[in-house]
């Protein structure tokens, strides 16, 4: 990958996704022979927005290359608190670092920021737009499950306002994918994603039952409701708890069936499913570390 930034998944080709999955591989086979790749090297991490999974694993992705991190901390307890812009507060992380993270809570400040910083810059969610580094371990968890060739995904939930789904539809018209989106009408697929995956060539398809096609999938992909994106509460509550998927769900699905979930889950997923062959998760949230590391091994020795 030769890309100074990483914004969103458009900028990555089948090549791109490829070369940094194996690298992932590699990493996740033999850990040590990277530990100190990086030493020396600051990774800034900037969360405008609450982050559990991506937030330790980037610092832990840093730490075990043998880099190490700086934090701005809540916006609570940084300068943001007192009115200090996203440019003013990037400029001041930039100087301390040798990449830089971003989450940001309004779609397209990572693509701002990137117009004027020097350092790399990883997007790690803005909004409702992309979250790239989440799909290239969702593509990283489906290529070791069920391969990212002719197979059939299901990709399920917020639609709308979900960003991980956003990233992880543009990244698969990469490969030889049927996609089924199943969403409330209400949350389906905003209509500038559905015209960039025709114009690419997607096979894609719409439901609003699961029932309609869990027994042809590979890949079930679930997502939450967002309650935190959605303008009007009431237009949450007509949908919270609508979809879930539990014991009772997958009388239908094929044995072989992959359960992925960006997590956090309120109440999608059942916890029964948890124990079953079906729920890879957990593993998917593990898989973060070793796709995070080969992110930055690939973007920082090119600095």
């Amino acid at each position: 990958m030769r890309h100074d930034h990483l914004i969103d998944t458009k900028q990555l080709d089948r090549a791109d996704i490829e070369n940094l999955l194996d690298r992932a591989a590699e990493i996740d086979a033999n850990p040590g022979e990277y530990a100190n790749r990086h030493a020396g090297k600051l990774l800034g991490l900037m969360f405008y927005e609450p982050s559990t999974r991506t937030k330790m694993s980037f610092e832990t992705a840093i730490k075990r290359l043998g880099g190490d991190i700086v934090d701005m901390g809540s916006v609570e307890s940084s300068s943001v608190k007192k009115g200090e812009s996203l440019a003013d507060t990037t400029r001041v992380v930039e100087g301390y670092s040798d990449a830089l993270v971003l989450r940001h809570p309004s779609q397209g400040a990572a693509k701002m920021v990137g117009d004027f910083v020097d350092v790399p810059l990883l997007n790690a969610g803005d909004g409702a737009g992309h979250h790239p580094t989440q799909t290239l371990l969702d593509l990283y968890t489906i290529r070791e499950n069920a391969g990212l060739d002719d197979i059939t995904i299901g990709i399920m939930g917020d639609l709308k306002y979900g960003r991980t789904v956003h990233s992880l539809a543009h990244a698969l018209t990469n490969f030889d994918v049927r996609q089924h989106f199943i969403s409330p009408r209400s949350l389906q697929l905003p209509r500038s994603v559905r015209y960039d995956l025709h114009e690419s060539g997607a096979n894609v398809r719409e439901h609003t039952d699961i029932e309609d096609v869990l027994p042809n999938l590979d890949v079930l992909y679930v997502t939450r409701i967002q309650r935190e994106r959605f303008p009007d509460e009431n237009e949450y509550r007509e949908v919270a708890g609508e979809y879930r998927i539990n014991m009772e769900t997958l009388e239908g699905a094929s044995d072989e069936l992959t359960i992925m979930h960006p997590l956090p889950r309120v109440d999608e997923i059942a916890p029964e499913v948890d124990d079953t062959e079906y729920a890879t998760y957990f593993e998917q949230a593990h898989n973060g570390v070793p796709v995070r590391m080969a992110i930055l091994d690939s973007m920082l020795e090119e600095q």
